[in-house]
């Protein structure tokens, strides 16, 4: 069965950093132990209760993507076996599914975005302004729209509680330089392209994702963090898509939909939410792994 994690205690570890949903411990030899707990954010905020499973589910997830992309852009992920680096007594089981070893690499401060569908805040900033990140787009365009190729739309990196903001590229480039900006840029769409491409051929829509990246000490850019999961992506089975609606998705916009009914004003804390919906959210996100990667979590 899935373990349950809120928050992750490893003693001996140095914790560097607890997020929305990853604990990050460091260790020697310029690695970090990265730690997917069941925290469940949404609109930037950690809510109060937990979805059984999903950090693992994130995990693997995002560990297949790593294995199927590593050609197209290198990731942080190292090659160590758990046991050699958890605290002497860990349950190893609650953390096999859930914890990966990897680089430690310098953040690019930045969320690299990348967008084939209008929805979520691009089809607000469309509806105000017909353009998205600085980017003009034609009129006339309807909710859930595909572009008529992807783009890249960065926002700002938010501190727990904070929310993203959408930017313009001139603004990665003020923050990184011409040179890495460029980079990230390529490296978001081409990902991006390829995992779309992938997916379309097991009936899922990837109508977004958002990626992480960082540099080592030689400047090389990896992907880091997550990637392609229910919790930086919109997945949509193909079969339900409509032009016009936000389509039933595979991801937590599940949970969104349902705390945008609830009126709640997207500031900590945040509200409960129902046994029922947290159940329907765990088995999107199973489905998702499963439709995607063959995988299956007993």
């Amino acid at each position: 069965m899935p373990t349950t994690l809120l928050q992750s205690n490893l003693p001996g570890l140095d914790l560097i950093h607890r997020g929305k949903v990853r604990d990050v411990y460091a260790l020697p030899g310029n690695r970090l132990l990265i730690v997917a707990t069941d925290r469940l954010s949404a609109f930037d905020v950690v809510l109060p209760d937990p979805i059984p499973g999903k950090g693992e589910m994130l995990t693997q997830i995002s560990n297949f993507w790593f294995g199927k992309t590593a050609h197209l852009v290198p990731n942080h992920l190292l090659d160590v076996p758990l046991a050699e680096v958890l605290p002497p007594g860990t349950d190893l089981a609650l953390y096999e599914k859930r914890a990966v070893v990897t680089r430690r690499l310098k953040p690019v401060p930045v969320e690299a975005i990348a967008r084939g569908y209008l929805i979520g805040s691009g089809w607000k900033d469309y509806q105000a302004s017909g353009s998205l990140c600085g980017i003009k787009l034609p009129a006339g365009l309807k909710q859930a729209q595909q572009l008529a190729e992807p783009i890249f739309t960065p926002s700002t990196k938010a501190a727990v509680g904070d929310h993203d903001e959408n930017v313009s590229f001139d603004a990665v480039i003020a923050a990184v330089g011409p040179d890495l900006a460029e980079q990230v840029r390529v490296a978001t769409l081409t990902i991006y392209q390829w995992a779309a491409a992938y997916a379309a051929e097991r009936g899922i829509i990837i109508a977004d994702t958002k990626l992480e990246f960082g540099t080592d000490e030689d400047g090389k850019l990896y992907v880091m963090d997550e990637m392609l999961t229910p919790d930086s992506s919109r997945f949509w089975p193909a079969e339900e898509y409509r032009v016009g609606i936000s389509p039933p998705s595979y991801d937590k916009q599940f949970v969104r939909d349902y705390l945008e009914d609830q009126g709640w004003n997207k500031q900590a804390p945040g509200p409960h939410v129902p046994a029922g919906v947290i159940g329907v959210t765990a088995a999107k996100y199973a489905d998702a792994l499963q439709r995607l990667a063959d995988l299956k979590l007993d």
